[in-house]
């Protein structure tokens, strides 16, 4: 099956401005999320950027940079300028990956675009995993979502989803149903999507649950599309968001010491 990796690298960050640029071990995090994404079966693999340090920086590891404009909303928003730039086809199949994983595993890659090519009803494929630690049930950096027996999506949310109703006077109960594994899914933040999708994205105005949970696959809910949702076998190693995160990553490669999941 035929696809193709997408990697945003924006320079703006609220938490950690110049994110991509920054140096892990000798390698810059945005080539660390290359090289990761190369070792997948995607037939081509584009960064797309609205920064010129980062555009310039990019050009000497990778032949298919594209350069987006500053005023995107959203990264899915990014994408589609990218499709449209590259004329792909509409049934083409693009994998989102973020530019500030650096250890994002191939496998994963894979898995959500054989995903979504087997469901071909779904407009969108994503990945999930159980979540064991009750502090991320109550984690508003942790995306919760819930399924339908089809697992399709029914939404996610920042918000602990599904609520139970007897917390916390049934703490038991609840700590039974994280050791299942089956009750509480974190999302993992890897698309995939067909080329037609993006081109209709953008032209739906922002749901109003999409605004207040910042998350925007509710846009596509909202609009009646299908995300297909299937559990990630291994999980998600720790991306870096913040600065201790950032320093977390260099020691872990330099050292090989322990690193939390995401």
């Amino acid at each position: 099956m035929a696809f193709s990796v997408i990697i945003p690298a924006r320079y703006q960050s609220s938490r950690l401005p110049g994110k991509p640029l920054m140096d892990i071990a000798g390698t810059s995090m945005l080539q660390r999320v290359y090289q990761q994404a190369c070792k997948s079966d995607a037939q081509k693999v584009y960064i797309a950027t609205d920064h010129s340090d980062i555009f310039a920086h990019a050009k000497v590891f990778c032949d298919a940079v594209v350069m987006t404009s500053t005023t995107h909303p959203t990264g899915t928003d990014r994408l589609q300028e990218v499709v449209q730039t590259l004329a792909l086809p509409d049934e083409h199949v693009i994998v989102n990956v973020q530019g500030d994983e650096p250890l994002i595993p191939p496998t994963l890659i894979n898995q959500v675009a054989a995903n979504l090519a087997q469901h071909p009803q779904a407009a969108i494929a994503t990945l999930a995993e159980p979540i064991t630690d009750p502090k991320q049930v109550f984690d508003p950096n942790a995306v919760k979502l819930v399924r339908n027996l089809a697992n399709m999506a029914m939404y996610f949310s920042r918000a602990p989803l599904p609520w139970d109703r007897n917390w916390p006077s049934d703490t038991p109960s609840m700590n039974q149903r994280l050791a299942t594994g089956e009750v509480y899914l974190r999302h993992i933040g890897l698309y995939a999507y067909r080329v037609g999708l993006l081109h209709r994205y953008v032209t739906w105005p922002q749901a109003v649950n999409e605004a207040l949970e910042s998350l925007e696959q509710l846009r596509a809910l909202h609009h009646g599309e299908l995300i297909h949702v299937d559990v990630a076998p291994d999980g998600m190693p720790a991306g870096v968001d913040t600065l201790e995160d950032l320093e977390n990553m260099r020691v872990f490669l330099a050292t090989g010491s322990s690193l939390a999941k995401a």
